[in-house]
C-alpha cells in the first residue's frame, strides 16, 4: 500500500476509521470523505496521536458536484486515485419492520432514503472516481455489501434491500469497466458480519454490555461465536487492494464468522 492513494466515503464511522488507519499504517496517503467536519477532524486527530496521518474531504455522497469535488482536491493534493472504497452507508427506523409491527408500517420515505443513502451513495462516488482511473488506466474500487445481502434478516428489510442491490451493481460494474476499459480496473466488496458499531450497538448490547436477545440469536448462529471487529476487515481490503491480486475482480468476500456457512442445525 506505500504511496497509494486511497479514498475512502464515510470514513469517519466506525468500520471506516478501522480501515483507515490500517492502510495509512501500511504507507496509504488515505482520505476520508464525509458529510461531518467535526468528525472528520476527531477522526484524523485521533489517528495523528497513535502515528497515523490522515487527511479528510466534506462532501456527501448523494450530491454529484460535491463528489466531482472531492475528486478534484484529492488529485490536487496526490496527484491520483488507486482505490476508493464506498463505506458510507446505514439504517432508518422507518425501513425496519420491528416484531410488533407488519409491512404496513414501513415509511416508504424513510426506505427511499436507506435505499439511496446505500446504493445512490455507492454508485454516485463510484462514477466521480471512476474518472481518474479510467484516465490511469488502473484502480481499485471495494464496496461495502453485508451479511443482510446474502440472507435477508428480519426487520431490516430496507437495509436489506439496498445492500443486495450493491452486490449486484458490484458484479455489473466489474464486467462494465473490463468490456469498456481493460483490465487494470476492478471492482469486488466485501460482506462484514456482524460488528458492534455505534449505528447498531444499542441493537445487540444492552447498558450494561450483556447480549439484547436479536445479539444472543446473531451469536447463536455465528459459529465462532462472538461479534467481528473492525480491525478484523483491514486484511481483506489490503489482499483485495493489493496488485497481486490483478485476477480478481466481481467477487463479494463474506467477513462473517462462519455466518453464511453455517445452516443452523
Amino acid at each position: 500500500m506505500k504511496d497509494k492513494v486511497v479514498c475512502i466515503t464515510g470514513g469517519n464511522g466506525t468500520i471506516g476509521k478501522a480501515i483507515a488507519q490500517g492502510l495509512g499504517e501500511r504507507g496509504a496517503k488515505v482520505f476520508i470523505i464525509a458529510r461531518n467536519e467535526r468528525k472528520c477532524r476527531d477522526v484524523v486527530a485521533e489517528l495523528a496521536e497513535e502515528g497515523t496521518n490522515i487527511d479528510y474531504i466534506i462532501g456527501d455522497v448523494l450530491d454529484e458536484k460535491a463528489m466531482a469535488h472531492a475528486v478534484t482536491q484529492v488529485i490536487s493534493k496526490a496527484g491520483k486515485v488507486d482505490v476508493l472504497i464506498n463505506g458510507a452507508g446505514g439504517n432508518m427506523p422507518g425501513a425496519t419492520i420491528m416484531p410488533d409491527q407488519t409491512l404496513f408500517d414501513l415509511k416508504i420515505e424513510e426506505f427511499k432514503k436507506v435505499n439511496d443513502l446505500n446504493l445512490l451513495g455507492t454508485v454516485i462516488p463510484t462514477i466521480a472516481f471512476a474518472k481518474p482511473m479510467v484516465k490511469q488506466k488502473s484502480g481499485c474500487i471495494i464496496n461495502i455489501s453485508s451479511m443482510s445481502a446474502i440472507l435477508p434478516l428480519t426487520r431490516v428489510v430496507g437495509y436489506s434491500a439496498s445492500k443486495a442491490a450493491i452486490d449486484n451493481f458490484t458484479r455489473s460494474m466489474a464486467v462494465e469497466v473490463l468490456n469498456k476499459y481493460g483490465e487494470g480496473i476492478r471492482v469486488n466488496a466485501i460482506a462484514p458480519g456482524f460488528l458492534v458499531a455505534d449505528q447498531n450497538r444499542d441493537l445487540l448490547l444492552n447498558q450494561d454490555g450483556s447480549l439484547t436477545d436479536r445479539g444472543k440469536t446473531i451469536i447463536s448462529q455465528t459459529p465462532m461465536k462472538r461479534f467481528g471487529k473492525p480491525e478484523e476487515l483491514v486484511s481483506t481490503i489490503l489482499w483485495l487492494c493489493d496488485d497481486r491480486s490483478s485476477f480478481i475482480t466481481g467477487i463479494i468476500v463474506p467477513i462473517d464468522g462462519g455466518f453464511s456457512a453455517f445452516s443452523g442445525v
